[in-house]
């Protein structure tokens, strides 16, 4: 008898360039020209949270710069060790917002589920890079008590799949899920917040596109830039691509020190995605998790900052200021 084989499995193209991901400050420094200009934190902190960025993203920093904007993102800087009170491991409130397994409920009308702890990206001011999502995995052998749940819960008119980062699921995961999801009758909508469009444009393929452009459900992407360097013509393809399979796309930002604390950054930004066609949605005030302090920008200047891109955009191009506070019933609209 001949034995019985599994099929293989082809790796798509952005499952490669995933893999392929850098994971080591020292090759990331020497590709830059920077192995006497920066010192990385220490090893134990990056056991927690590893260095990645996939090669696409490490082509946009400039080099011999060690004050680039994207690279100031993900770089493990020695700050990251610095104990500095306020900063904790869950800033938002995330662990006391979990109702059922994967499901966060902290506002009226949504639910957001963890779907994967997974991302293509670590950013350094990920407010759940503490986060156990180990014990919060919808998909890992709760799914079905998850749509439980948001069977019976009419008033949840929209989910959002978020994470980690959903797109680093596969699409037969993800069609699978979403078929389950629109054979809920009270949910309407479907929120994906993801920021691989951005750092891995090529996961935008068109495995991808026939599950979002086929479900009945209204699918709004936000995607997560901070930089109008980001923005490439291969990013601004794969936003095209989501806008032709119906998906209105907001983008939201975080106001990171060294990154876009400054006008001509974040009017740069907004004038980049409204040519990509891209809603100037929030601007985050940073979320105080461990580790991230260094990123902080005050209150007070995010909001000299708001008025001074009132004074030199368009309103529709203005994000809206705001914070995350624990307990509250929506963001906190700041400016």
């Amino acid at each position: 008898m001949i034995p019985q084989t599994q099929p293989l499995v082809t790796k798509q193209a952005w499952q490669i360039a995933l893999a392929n991901a850098i994971n080591d400050p020292k090759e990331l420094m020497a590709q830059l020209g920077l192995s006497e200009k920066l010192t990385s934190v220490d090893a134990s902190i990056i056991k927690q949270f590893p260095l990645r960025v996939p090669q696409s993203y490490v082509n946009k920093m400039r080099y011999g710069d060690p004050d680039d904007p994207l690279l100031r993102q993900v770089f493990p800087l020695i700050d990251e060790s610095y104990s500095v009170k306020g900063f904790v491991a869950d800033p938002v409130g995330d662990s006391l917002a979990v109702t059922s397994p994967g499901i966060l409920q902290k506002y009226h009308g949504r639910a957001l589920l963890l779907t994967t702890g997974a991302c293509a990206i670590h950013c350094r001011y990920c407010f759940r890079r503490h986060f156990p999502y180990g014990d919060s995995n919808p998909l890992a052998s709760q799914w079905q008590q998850t749509l439980s749940a948001l069977h019976d819960d009419a008033t949840v008119k929209e989910v959002i799949l978020s994470g980690g980062d959903p797109l680093a699921l596969t699409d037969r995961k993800l069609e699978a899920m979403v078929n389950d999801l629109e054979r809920i009758p009270h949910i309407k909508r479907l929120r994906i917040h993801t920021r691989l469009p951005i750092v891995l444009p090529e996961r935008i393929d068109q495995q991808c596109l026939h599950w979002i452009s086929n479900t009945r459900l209204k699918v709004i992407m936000v995607v997560h830039t901070n930089h109008a360097n980001e923005i490439d013509p291969t990013v601004a393809q794969a936003l095209d691509d989501l806008r032709h399979a119906d998906c209105l796309l907001l983008n939201q930002s975080v106001l990171l020190k060294g990154v876009n604390d400054d006008a001509i950054s974040l009017s740069s930004l907004s004038e980049r995605l409204s040519e990509v066609n891209v809603i100037p949605y929030y601007l985050h005030l940073l979320d105080r998790v461990a580790g991230a302090s260094h990123f902080e920008v005050s209150e007070q200047k995010g909001i000299q900052l708001i008025e001074q891109l009132r004074k030199i955009l368009p309103g529709y191009l203005v994000p809206r200021l705001v914070r995350e506070q624990q307990g509250e019933a929506s963001k906190t609209i700041i400016s």
